[in-house]
């Protein structure tokens, strides 16, 4: 499929949010839970955003979402929200901003098996190739001295990892699901509902008494703040304008280059430690999403053909 004008602006604006201002949101997660409960705080989140996503689309957008869409909205909103970044934002209690990020990255290959599992679409050969390298990569990663050691941290990446299965399910279910038509609508939703299950779990575990409002530092609160408007408003509008638009597999691919920015800004600001085994699972989960998103063989046969042919 191509994009011309508005269409193709767009969507690149769109990746360079989903790439870039969703690898912030990781350090923003963590500042904010310094002093605000894990759930309490991505529930609020969300919850909040999507309220004032879905009162502004009503000053251009009118209509109303049928049942159906409506439920399906909510089931994608739980999906992503209530489970995907829900386990996200309580992993970080035990695990590094750049490590969960970096486990995150993972994300493609769980999605590219489930569009195969669903929509019956194997992967092209050279995908094989970058899922045997980003599970490579996974395996370095997850398997660190300081990971396997402490009880805590395994349980944050099991917890990380069912988030990670409930994230695919959800960007597959969404490309097949009739949707509310409006883009804001439909985010706001999404938003709205998977905010308000995190909040019932939250509620259900009891870390409301935990939590005092007058404990709340001004770096937590900022940090919640700019969660609201960039990382749900912005980045997950962005994030559905481009599943309507390009495959699941392809929009996964901002779990590669978050984890850069994450690990970057979680050593520049929170002191965190890159080991060198950090940096060569990088290596090979960032050689294994090339692989998932273009055909190097095809590319090399290609280039071959030219060479022999200039020779001939």
């Amino acid at each position: 499929m191509r994009f011309k004008g508005t269409e193709l602006v767009l969507i690149i604006l769109s990746f360079l949010v989903i790439y870039i201002i969703w690898g912030t949101t990781f350090l923003g997660v963590r500042l904010a839970i310094d002093s605000i409960p894990p759930l309490l705080m991505a529930g609020f989140r969300y919850g909040l955003a999507g309220v004032i996503l879905y009162l502004t689309s009503l000053l251009w957008d009118t209509s109303r979402p049928t049942w159906k869409q409506l439920i399906n909205a909510t089931i994608g909103g739980v999906l992503f929200i209530g489970f995907g970044t829900g386990c996200m934002a309580w992993s970080l209690q035990y695990i590094d901003t750049g490590i969960t990020a970096m486990i995150i990255a993972g994300q493609p290959l769980i999605t590219l098996f489930m569009v195969w599992v669903v929509f019956k679409r194997p992967p092209v050969l050279s995908s094989y190739v970058g899922i045997v390298l980003g599970f490579v990569g996974m395996f370095l990663l997850v398997f660190q001295n300081q990971i396997t050691t402490e009880q805590s941290s395994v349980l944050g990446v099991l917890v990380l990892f069912f988030g990670m299965l409930c994230w695919g399910y959800g960007s597959v279910f969404i490309q097949k699901s009739e949707l509310p038509k409006g883009q804001a609508q439909n985010t706001s939703i999404q938003m709205m509902m998977g905010g308000l299950a995190i909040v019932l779990v939250s509620f259900l575990i009891g870390e409301y008494k935990t939590f005092a409002l007058n404990q709340v530092t001004t770096t937590s609160a900022w940090a919640f703040v700019y969660l609201i408007f960039f990382g749900s408003i912005l980045g997950f509008s962005c994030f559905n304008y481009l599943l309507k638009r390009i495959s699941a597999e392809k929009v996964a691919t901002s779990t590669y280059i978050n984890p850069i920015v994450a690990t970057i800004l979680g050593w520049w600001i929170l002191n965190e430690v890159i080991t060198q085994q950090s940096i060569l699972a990088a290596l090979f989960m960032l050689t294994g999403v090339f692989f998932i998103n273009v055909d190097v063989l095809a590319l090399i046969k290609k280039r071959r053909l030219k060479i022999m042919k200039s020779r001939s």
